[in-house]
């Protein structure tokens, strides 16, 4: 899409800009581009990547600042890495020695934020998937249902259903009975594999009722048994772009307290294959939208359990914060799988 030229100018640009933080002219670009160009074509051509929407020029400014169209293109395309020097890594690795699993991920999170100056976040290791000692439905009004989920180890989870019709009294002592008779005992994972058939051999009008029950049980249980631990918000304070709007600076506070909608977006990162970035509205969360998320999977003995992350303002050396969460996961996974050996 873009020629060598236009490459290097919005790779310079963005370069000065996150160096600065001030939008950058023609002038600035003309003279760290490297580029023999002339003034007019520099213009030109920030016009052209303006067009494009890589670039977009504030009210108050002759010069150009990137848009998160522009850091993504930076980032897929023109990003010159940093790898961490030995001495740092060394540092790492002495702070995540092999300990007890809630104490690494802590360690985890401090590491990041103390490292990149933003806020590091961990979507901590999961449990084993608990087991269903008990289910039962309540009727709370004519179509909203509570579900009850106990666990064989104490743990309590209610979830209000609501449903597509009127369920009997009789009705749910019957749906009780099924999932108590055919599942306590069981986790959920071994539940999803056995209930597509089960659900078959269901009256027609008590499918829907189990159905949605066994995927709000599911998605209680995962939540129960997830956390995410948070480092260094009060970094973001310090940041212009993020402190000057403070009505934007409380969703994203309010963001960090909301369990669910910051572990389905850690989740979404640990599920998928290295290294994954969401670059302001990428994360689909508003409070993010000024806002990267970086985020890298970490495992013990080899299979994925949860990720490591930064969050910052979208005006960040990605060269240097991406190889800092990268190295964190692969030494945290180390250390993890060595403690669950040991």
């Amino acid at each position: 899409m873009l020629d060598d030229r236009a490459q290097t100018l919005l790779k310079t640009l963005i370069e000065r800009y996150i160096a600065d933080g001030q939008p950058v002219g023609s002038r600035v670009l003309s003279k760290y581009s490297g580029l023999d160009l002339s003034a007019a074509t520099v213009r030109n051509v920030m016009a052209d990547l303006e067009d494009l929407g890589f670039i977009a020029s504030p009210h108050t400014s002759a010069g150009r600042v990137p848009t998160p169209r522009g850091y993504r293109f930076f980032v897929d395309r023109l990003l010159t890495m940093q790898p961490l020097d030995s001495d740092k890594i060394h540092a790492i690795e002495d702070q995540l020695h092999p300990s007890q699993p809630q104490q690494l991920i802590s360690s985890a999170s401090n590491l990041i934020s103390e490292l990149t100056h933003f806020a590091g976040v961990v979507l901590t290791q999961r449990r084993k998937a608990p087991k269903i000692r008990q289910i039962e439905f309540v009727s709370l009004s004519e179509k909203r249902i509570l579900l009850i989920l106990v666990t064989t180890d104490g743990d309590v989870q209610n979830r209000i259903l609501f449903a597509e019709r009127p369920y009997s009294p009789a009705e749910l002592v019957t749906a009780t009975n099924y999932l108590n008779q055919y599942f306590a005992g069981q986790d959920f994972d071994h539940i999803r594999q056995r209930v597509k058939e089960d659900l078959l051999k269901l009256r027609g009008d008590l499918q829907a009722l189990m159905a949605a029950a066994l995927a709000a049980g599911d998605d209680a249980l995962h939540q129960a048994d997830s956390q995410y631990v948070i480092s260094g918000e009060r970094n973001l304070l310090e940041i212009e772009e993020l402190s000057s709007n403070m009505k934007r600076l409380r969703e994203l506070f309010d963001l960090f307290e909301q369990r669910t909608a910051m572990m389905q977006l850690l989740d979404m990162s640990h599920r998928a294959d290295g290294i994954q970035i969401f670059i302001g509205g990428e994360s689909g969360l508003a409070p993010l939208d000024e806002c990267s998320v970086i985020a890298a999977p970490y495992a013990v003995d080899g299979q994925i359990v949860g990720s490591v992350g930064v969050i910052g303002p979208t005006r960040m050396a990605y060269e240097r914060v991406i190889p800092i969460v990268d190295i964190t996961a692969k030494l945290l996974s180390s250390a993890l799988t060595f403690q669950s050996n040991s």
